[in-house]
This record gives C-alpha cells, structure tokens and sequence, in this order.
C-alpha cells in the first residue's frame, strides 16, 4: 500500500513537471501556480533528486551565535540537515521564499522552535534584521530570474568573513575556468531545455560568477541520479565561499 501511494505521489508530481511552469504571469504567481498542486509531495519526490544539500550544510562552520539565512529555502527541509552541534551555535534562523505555498508546508516544520523566522519575500531584495553569518541557496539560484541580484543581495546581508554557500543544478561553459570539468555539447544544450520547461534554469554563468564574487572558496562539481529516467546523470555543485575581509 505505501508503495502504491508513493507512486500515486511521483505521478501527481511528474504530472505537474509535465504541465510545465505557467508562462506571460509574474513571477510569484508562476511559482504558486506550479508548486501548490505537488506541495504536499514535493520534499518526497526531490529527495532523489535534489543531491548534495546534507554534505553541503553539514560542512558549514559556523561562529557561536550565528545568524543564518536560507533565500529560496521552500518547505524547510533543508532544517532537517543541521546537525545538533551546529544548531546550538545557531541564534537566529531566517528562511526567505516567495511561494505561499511553499512557506505554508515550512510553518509546520519550523513551528516549534522559536529561532527560526519565515518571510515570503523576493531574495532579491530582502534583507535581514541585522548582518548574517551564512548565507546558502538549495536549488535556488537556477530558479531566481535575476540571479545576480539575488547574489549581490546575499553578499550585501553577510558580514565580512561570513560564508555563502550554493548547491544547485549548473552546465559549464564551453571553456571553464582551469581544472574544472567540461561538460560535452549535448549536456549544454539539453538539460537547460529539459528543466527550463518547470522554471528551472541549468546555466553556465553561475559558477564563474560565484568564484569571481567570492575568490576563496571550496567547490566540488558531481552528478545526480534523475528519477524515473536511469540513463541520465545531472550535472550540480557545491560551493561554499567566504566575503573577504576589507580594512
């Protein structure tokens, strides 16, 4: 029977994914049109696809009374990563997202703990009560029309020293940066048409925007299973930069 109502689940959302994200409306409603149909499935489906978030957040390290912002943070699941040792560093929790439908199923998860605070809001120009420690985007950027705004704004809410972290879907250019991978033609040109359909938008631009915003830094480039589709391997990455200190 559980298996029977996970696949009644994966078939509601591949039906959502098969529509597609509504097109010719603002943004907020294209998100609220797309996700609210699949939100109570959502964490459930992307679990399999979404990979990289747990070793992206377990490796952050974070400063006693820190103050951490997730911006396109959906329904909360990336809470469930932070081990107990770096939640009792953590001060105060802020989780930006602009879909109401989305922030509804993060109001259960975060309800019983005080610290954290949920704002739907545009990451691209929301801002914090007070400067941040962290800062990190889960298979966010690739969803933020204006990205780089989106960047700018997190470095501008971070305190010098703090750490911006990205996990997120990514093709290369067609000549990356020295000793980084290159993706072949075919990868370039299908996965930013295959997400693109759901608002989803691989880019090659990302990552040289990060590492030239950001130029201490860790990154690791990986591939992800696709579920349902075994054949294919989706390119992602793991960044995590620090802003640099200036006198």
């Amino acid at each position: 029977m559980r298996r029977l109502d996970a696949l009644r689940a994966d078939a509601g959302v591949l039906l959502s994914l098969l529509r597609g994200m509504p097109r010719d409306v603002p943004h907020a409603q294209r998100l609220q049109a797309f996700y609210a149909p699949q939100a109570a499935h959502y964490d459930a489906f992307r679990e399999r696809l979404l990979q990289g978030r747990q070793a992206l957040i377990a490796g952050l390290v974070l400063p006693d009374r820190a103050r951490v912002v997730e911006l396109g943070g959906g329904t909360g699941r990336n809470l469930d990563f932070f081990g107990p040792d770096q939640w009792q560093r953590i001060a105060h929790f802020h989780l930006v997202d602009l879909c109401p439908a989305l922030i509804e199923r993060a109001q259960a998860r975060a309800a019983a703990d005080a610290r954290i605070d949920l704002a739907q809001a545009d990451a691209t120009r929301w801002q914090p009560p007070r400067p941040a420690d962290c800062v990190y985007f889960s298979y966010a950027l690739t969803m933020i029309p204006d990205w780089r705004a989106a960047i700018d704004n997190a470095l501008a809410m971070l305190k010098p020293g703090g750490l911006i972290a990205v996990v997120d879907f990514y093709v290369s250019p067609v000549r990356p940066a020295a000793g980084l991978r290159r993706h072949g033609a075919f990868a370039r040109w299908f996965w930013p048409r295959w997400f693109g359909h759901d608002g989803v938008h691989p880019s090659a631009a990302h990552l040289p925007y990060l590492r030239e915003q950001l130029p201490q830094h860790d990154l690791v480039e990986a591939d992800a299973a696709v579920p349902y589709l075994p054949l294919l391997r989706v390119p992602y990455y793991r960044f995590v930069g620090r802003k640099p200190i200036t006198d």
